[in-house]
């Protein structure tokens, strides 16, 4: 039996629809959930229909909304009009762009500015594999959902404008050279015309600088000087007062030439983003690595064999000091492995590690 559907509120409306927040009850169980549901009329059928399809694709990738239901529903406007549905998750917590109003001057602290950014990647890396380019990255096609406590995960929307790499958009005119909205669009969008992937890496850096300063990018450029700035091959001026990492990071995703900014999976890689489950795997490894020196150590203090002359000599001297990096994983198994041979090959009393 299919569910009731009540209106909560109304939540915004893009180029190609509007979109309520719609709860959907069963009148079996009583059970009931919410989701931001997508209108589009009849002259938009074909766009919300392809949205589908890529998020069908994209369905269980990290960071991309999800969508229910493998098809399109249909139903009537306010007005008696005929619109088309598409089902979302609800982000409770709005848009990027609504979430930064919420702070001072629009700022976000820096530890959830490299949080979102390594998100934004993420998610990124799914759309590229897949052969696509999303082509819209801006803070209001980014949702941001609550996670655990004090902690918010994004996830990335509006699929409406995403093209196939290499495609040529039927809408890119010379009068109007961006498929995406322009002040997040590279200069390669007004001087080749095709869709790659570096049009979304350009994307991140402005969003990235947006998050820092509050500020969209091209503050006060108007369309036709922006166009002129981008054709020149000019980028959003990044501030000095900027984290020297950051600043690379923005520096890297504004590279005139779209092969300098890499892809999103080098620039997950890039040292102004923090990698949670490496750093965790260094720790684990470092921490068995002591163990086993412990062990070891252990085992040498606690032999009841007569030293001969040779070990004595050897007490003696100074005790071996091993000197280990813990950013450097195969340092410590190579590490490792010498004193493993050290204890074949002689006994000691004691080994201090410094």
């Amino acid at each position: 039996m299919q569910s009731n559907e009540e209106f909560v509120k109304f939540l915004g409306e893009g180029a190609y629809g509007y979109v309520n927040l719609v709860r959907y009850t069963n009148p079996d169980d009583g059970s009931s959930f919410l989701s931001a549901v997508k209108n589009s009329y009849d002259a938009d059928y074909d766009t919300l229909q392809k949205e589908l399809e890529i998020l069908l694709k994209l369905r269980g990738c990290p960071r991309i909304v999800t969508c229910f239901g493998d098809s399109l529903r249909q139903g009537l406007s306010n007005y008696g009009n005929k619109v088309h549905k598409l089902q979302l998750e609800y982000a409770s917590e709005g848009s990027l762009s609504a979430f930064m109003d919420r702070y001072a001057d629009r700022k976000l602290p820096e530890p959830l500015i490299k949080d979102f950014t390594r998100m934004i990647l993420e998610g990124l890396v799914s759309i590229h594999d897949h052969g696509y380019v999303h082509c819209d990255i801006k803070p209001d096609n980014l949702l941001v959902f609550p996670s655990r406590q004090d902690s918010y995960e994004l996830k990335i929307s509006d699929f409406g404008n995403t093209l196939e790499v290499g495609e040529v958009p039927k809408f890119w005119e010379s009068e109007f050279p961006w498929v995406g909205t322009p002040i997040y669009m590279p200069p390669e969008s007004v001087r080749d015309g095709f869709a790659n992937k570096g049009i979304d890496l350009w994307s991140v850096g402005c969003l990235v600088l947006e998050m820092y300063t509050g500020v969209i990018p091209w503050e006060g450029v108007n369309i036709n000087l922006l166009a002129t700035r981008l054709r020149c091959g000019k980028a959003p001026e990044i501030p000095e007062n900027l984290p020297s990492d950051a600043k690379a990071f923005i520096e890297t995703c504004f590279s005139r030439n779209p092969e300098e900014r890499g892809s999103a999976c080098e620039l997950l890689l890039h040292p102004f983003l923090p990698r949670p489950q490496i750093e965790e795997e260094e720790k684990k490894t470092k921490n068995s690595f002591l163990l086993k020196l412990f062990k070891l150590r252990i085992r040498r203090t606690s032999s009841n064999k007569i030293p001969t002359a040779d070990v004595v000599a050897v007490s003696d001297k100074k005790p071996l000091k091993l000197r280990f990096f813990p950013t450097k994983t195969t340092q410590f198994k190579r590490t490792l492995h010498k004193v493993l041979r050290l204890k074949k090959s002689t006994h000691f009393n004691l080994v201090s590690v410094h």
